[in-house]
């Protein structure tokens, strides 16, 4: 028995119909976006390594795939090994997320960039995981950011226009958390957790939904006993208000936190829910979660993800990063950004096949001219139609079955000279 050729490991092809339910699901989230005044950019698939592992990206920086330098001598390799760092032979890797390419990219272009600068970005990244359900090595992503505005009109508009992309993808029941990292640092300050013990207790919180309030508070024991109690109060105030949902306005959020707790976050959150409120569509609801984290260290401010009851992680996420273009330019520059987890989401969406032009087939005998076949074919296609030709076969039923799930809804026969497209007989598939 042959050996079966599988691509690389968490790397996927794709059939016809997993194809078109992709990009149906791209054409809708680029127009959506372009609607809402986003531009469309493009950046290499590599990067430096250096700029890839200079700490903007978190954890994602270890499942970086490097690229070799050219040319390695012996002595190079020589050197590496004696050093136990094989990093030292890459000068590029391939990129492991937009966001850091998007911030090189401004630092690059900003003269010839509007003050505000709207993007989009959708393209593949490579992340060096352990492949399972749901995560891939080669994937793609598909971000919009707000460049260069530090109000929070930006994070209005990056949440208007993704809730509308999930409505038109006909996701229901999307649920937008949204916190703010100042009101998680506040929290940690009003605990007693010193600043050195602060990241690490992130980490942990982070984790509520797995391990609970008790988990929680044991893994914060072991750094600061006093502080994880002073938490455990606040952690199982939240964790029965989640429950029921928390609403993004003052009355509500004041409710699960210390009186005074980051003042900061919270007007800028309740300025956030006082603008969206009535304003997204059916089927999307935006919700205050004081215990959402968001795993990456660069955000600065405002944090926001997706939950649809059909995925078991996340749909999309994203936040404020006033931090990163500063690290290229020298000075800072606000930005945020949203990203859809585009693999997840199209996993969850169904292809409408009534949609886009009618597909038709055109069944040969094998005796037709090929000039008269490709003249019907010709004349079929400039009315706007999708047109296969196929060969007749003797078992037919096969044949027609496999038009149908592929989306083509009728079929015509065609035998010598048989020239007008008009006078073409026509039958339904699936009758």
């Amino acid at each position: 028995m042959a050996n079966p050729v599988n691509p690389p490991r968490g790397m996927r092809d794709f059939l016809p119909a997993d194809k078109a339910r992709r990009e149906h699901a791209l054409g809708i989230i680029r127009g959506v976006y372009r609607s809402h005044g986003f531009d469309e950019i493009e950046t290499p698939v590599v990067e430096d390594h250096a700029r890839l592992h200079s700490g903007l990206g978190g954890d994602n920086e270890k499942l970086s795939f490097s690229i070799l330098k050219r040319g390695i001598k012996p002595e190079a390799l020589a050197a590496a090994a004696e050093a136990g760092d094989p990093e030292q032979l890459a000068d590029l890797g391939l990129r492991f997320d937009l966001t850091v390419p998007l911030a090189r990219f401004y630092a690059s272009h900003r003269s010839e960039l509007p003050p505000v600068f709207r993007s989009i970005q959708i393209a593949p990244v490579w992340r060096a995981e352990r492949p399972q359900k749901g995560r891939y090595r080669q994937f793609v992503q598909a971000d919009i950011d707000i460049i260069g505005e530090s109000g929070v009109i930006a994070e209005i508009e990056l949440i208007t226009a993704t809730s509308q992309v999930l409505a038109q993808l006909g996701l229901k029941d999307c649920v937008i958390r949204v916190n703010d990292r100042r009101i998680l640092f506040g929290l940690l300050d009003h605990c007693g957790f010193a600043p050195e013990e602060q990241s690490g207790a992130l980490i942990t919180i982070d984790k509520l939904d797995k391990i609970g309030v008790d988990g929680v508070t044991a893994e914060l024991a072991e750094t600061n006993e006093p502080a994880a109690a002073a938490m455990r109060g606040i952690l199982e105030g939240v964790d029965q208000a989640l429950a029921a949902g928390i609403p993004v306005t003052r009355e509500a959020i004041a409710a699960v936190l210390p009186a005074g707790a980051a003042e900061d976050g919270v007007a800028s959150l309740v300025t956030l829910g006082e603008a969206l409120d009535g304003g997204l569509p059916e089927g999307v609801e935006i919700r205050f979660d004081p215990t959402l984290v968001r795993g990456m260290g660069y955000y600065t401010g405002t944090i926001f993800e997706i939950a649809h009851p059909g995925s078991g992680s996340s749909v999309g996420g994203g936040g404020r990063y006033d931090g990163m273009i500063g690290r290229f330019l020298g000075q800072d520059v606000p930005a945020v950004g949203f990203s859809i987890g585009f693999e997840r989401v199209v996993d969850l969406i169904e292809l409408d096949t009534s949609s886009g032009p009618a597909a038709v087939a055109l069944v040969a005998d094998a005796d037709t001219p090929l000039d008269d076949l490709m003249s019907l074919k010709r004349a079929l296609v400039a009315d706007g139609l999708r047109v296969r030709l196929e060969k007749r076969q003797k078992n037919m039923k096969t044949l027609l079955a496999r038009l149908e799930t592929e989306g083509f809804q009728r079929f015509a026969s065609v035998r010598p000279g048989d020239r007008d497209a008009a006078a073409l007989s026509w039958r339904e598939l699936g009758e």
